[in-house]
This record gives structure tokens, C-alpha cells and sequence, in this order.
């Protein structure tokens, strides 16, 4: 039998944000050093779960599969499901049961972080700065709401994204009054649940950060310039934006950015590695959201700091699978 610590890389998952997963997952694979770790994807579609490379049928009841007339059973997960049912929280009570530990935030940490909303009435609190917004279920906007009041309390431009989704799918920026209703309209095909914010007009900007030997690690700042109107799917994923690590601005800002992501991550009580994304406005960096579990595509914005930090992929990987191990520990 192999000393290798055995490691189960999530991916697919049942929302739109399968096929980043996927990407998400194939690096992982490609840079977890051999040498330690024996590594497989074990896809999620619904109920089916499967070793990618065997085909085989995950067993629930312990998450196992039989591999050579022999049980493979992960000694740790690596968390690469962006959406459901990984960064909204729903499947980490099951590794939770199973005491196998996984490198992303808890399920209560993660359900909390995929509500846009919640997220922000929480580091309202930790005086973290943040655009307004207007909070919208769909069972109440269908029984009437004057919109008339949301662009007096935002202003235009806004915009409607569905609150708890990811990689910008549903999200529109609103200029004239009368394309509202079709923005809300269509966030509402991702969510029953939307978020209404007003604009902040400001460069962006994304910083990860992570726990390294018990320790916060701050990865250096990227400033992101989409080519389209704001950081959509095209932009992230397709290679329709300039992305700037380190960002180049001055030491303070580059502190002060960095500080907040800290206390972030700290105030959320979070675990692994998640990015904060932020709009600077004159000297002051504001919330966007935070991702508990970011894109690791080669091309991804957490990867492209950990090695402006002087990390290999292949370091950042292993770390964040050692620490989730070591957590279990503690």
C-alpha cells in the first residue's frame, strides 16, 4: 500500500459555475506534487459521484470507491466546487460526519459568505466600507415594489446580481430607469433572492489570502481592468481583462488593502484560501464580496498572487492541503 496521503479534488458540482470547476480542478490535479499526495477528481453532479479516472461510483456512506479490490478513501478533501453544493456550504457537513477534513471555510462559514447580503450586514458591523444596497425575494417583488424609491436611495447607474451566485452569472449594470425590471428579471432566473447596489466608481482590485502553518498569509493585491463595463464571466474566464500583480499602487494603499482582507477573512472566520474583491474609491478600498472558494485555473487571480509571492503552484496547493490536515489536528 502506498504512504501517500490520499487526496479527493471536488469538482463539477450543480450550478452554472460547473465548467470553472472543472478547470478548477484539472490545475489542482496537474501541480499537487506526485511525490506526496495520490490524488484523484471525484466529480458531483447531483447525486452521481465519480472517480473521473476509474468511472467508479462513490461510495456515500464513506466516501470510498474500490480501486484494485482495495478501498480508496480520501485523507483530505481539496475544495474546487464553486456554487453549489461546496461554497453555499451544503456538502461540508457530510465531511464534517466523516471527520475528513477539507481545505475551504465550514458549511455555516460558507452558507453565510454565498449570501451577498448577509456577508455585508455582517462586516457592516467591522466598519468595513461597502456600496448601499437593496435587498429583494422574488415572492415579494411579485406582490409589488415601487422602484421609484430604489434609484432614489441608490442612484444610477446600479447594479442587480442574484445574491448568492457566483462567477457574475445574472448580474447586470442598470443606467436608465426602464431597464430595471429586465435586470431584476433576469438576476431572478439565478436566485429568488437579489441584490440591488449602487455603482462605485473606482478601479478593482482582488486580494487572497490564507492560513499557512496556523498562520495568515496576505498574498499581494491584483488590480483587475476588464475590457467590458465590470468583471463578468468573459472577463474572468475568457481572458477579457488586464490583471496587474502586484497592483501597482502605492505601499499604503497596498497596506491598507491587504489589512482589510485581513480582518476580513479573521472577522468571517474562515478557513483556506478566499479572495476579497474590493472597488477603490479615492484612497479607500470598498467590499465587493468575498469567494471562499476562487478560481484556480492557471490564468485565476489567486494563483497568479501565489506566485508574485515567490510560491510554485505546486507549493500553494501543497500548503493549503497541509494546512486543512493540520486544522484537523488542532
Amino acid at each position: 500500500m502506498s504512504n501517500k496521503i490520499k487526496v479527493a479534488i471536488l469538482s463539477g458540482g450543480d450550478s452554472e459555475e460547473r465548467v470553472v470547476s472543472e478547470k478548477s480542478a484539472s490545475v489542482v490535479l496537474k501541480y499537487l506534487p506526485e511525490d506526496k499526495y495520490d490524488a484523484r477528481i471525484i466529480d458531483i453532479l447531483g447525486a452521481k459521484w465519480t472517480d473521473l479516472i476509474t468511472g467508479a461510483a462513490i461510495d456515500k456512506n464513506d466516501f470510498s470507491f474500490n480501486l484494485h479490490d482495495e478501498p480508496w478513501k480520501a485523507d483530505v478533501v481539496f475544495c474546487a466546487i464553486h456554487g453549489a453544493p461546496m461554497e453555499n456550504g451544503v456538502i461540508q457537513g457530510y465531511f464534517d460526519i466523516l471527520d475528513i477534513p477539507y481545505t475551504c471555510c465550514d458549511g455555516f462559514v460558507s452558507a453565510l459568505t454565498m449570501s451577498k447580503y448577509l456577508t455585508k450586514q455582517v462586516l457592516k458591523d467591522r466598519g468595513v466600507p461597502m456600496a448601499k444596497e437593496v435587498f429583494l425575494n422574488k415572492k415579494e417583488y411579485e406582490k409589488g415594489i415601487d422602484l421609484t424609491k430604489i434609484i432614489e436611495k441608490l442612484q444610477l447607474p446600479l447594479f442587480v446580481k442574484p445574491n448568492a451566485h457566483g462567477s457574475s452569472f445574472g448580474v447586470r449594470k442598470v443606467k436608465r430607469p426602464e431597464d430595471l425590471t429586465s435586470a431584476i428579471d433576469y438576476a431572478f432566473q439565478f436566485d429568488d433572492n437579489i441584490l440591488l447596489e449602487a455603482f462605485m466608481d473606482g478601479r478593482e482590485f482582488g486580494n487572497g489570502v490564507m492560513r499557512v502553518k496556523g498562520e495568515i498569509v496576505v498574498l499581494p493585491v491584483t488590480e483587475i481592468i476588464p475590457e467590458n463595463e465590470f468583471f463578468d464571466f468573459e472577463a474572468k474566464y475568457e481572458g477579457a481583462s488586464l490583471e496587474v500583480t502586484p497592483a501597482e499602487i502605492s505601499p499604503e494603499l497596498t497596506k491598507q488593502a491587504q489589512q482589510l482582507t485581513s480582518k476580513i477573512y479573521t472577522a468571517l472566520d474562515c478557513k483556506g484560501f478566499i479572495r476579497v474583491d474590493y472597488i477603490l474609491i479615492g484612497e479607500t478600498f470598498h467590499l465587493i464580496e468575498a469567494n471562499t472558494v476562487p478560481g484556480l485555473s492557471e490564468a485565476s487571480i489567486i494563483p497568479q498572487q501565489a506566485v508574485a509571492y515567490g510560491w510554485t503552484l505546486a507549493q500553494f496547493f501543497d500548503y493549503a492541503v497541509a494546512e486543512a490536515l493540520a486544522e484537523k489536528l488542532r
